[in-house]
C-alpha cells in the first residue's frame, strides 16, 4: 500500500469510527446495531493503531538518522 493510501486509508477509517462514535453515543441504535458499532469500531481503532505505530517507528527511524547518514527507507512488512 503506498504511502498516500495508508494516509488517506488512515483518514477514512478515522473518519468512520468518529461517525460510529456519534451514532453510539445517540442512543439511537438499537443493541444489535449498537454491537454492530462497537465491533467495527474496534476493528477501525485497531487499524489506525497499526499506522500510527508504523508512523511512529519511521519517525524514530528518521530521528536516529538526522546526523546526517544516509535515511533508509522505512518498509511496515520488515519493520512491524
Amino acid at each position: 500500500m503506498s504511502r498516500k493510501t495508508t494516509v488517506r486509508h488512515f483518514e477514512e477509517n478515522l473518519s468512520e469510527l468518529d461517525t460510529l462514535v456519534t451514532q453510539l453515543e445517540s442512543n439511537q441504535l438499537s443493541l444489535e446495531e449498537a454491537l454492530k458499532a462497537f465491533e467495527k469500531g474496534v476493528k477501525l481503532s485497531q487499524e489506525c493503531q497499526s499506522v500510527l505505530t508504523q508512523a511512529e517507528q519511521k519517525v524514530q527511524i528518521l530521528l536516529e538518522k538526522q546526523d546526517g547518514e544516509h535515511l533508509e527507507t522505512f518498509d511496515p512488512e520488515l519493520n512491524s
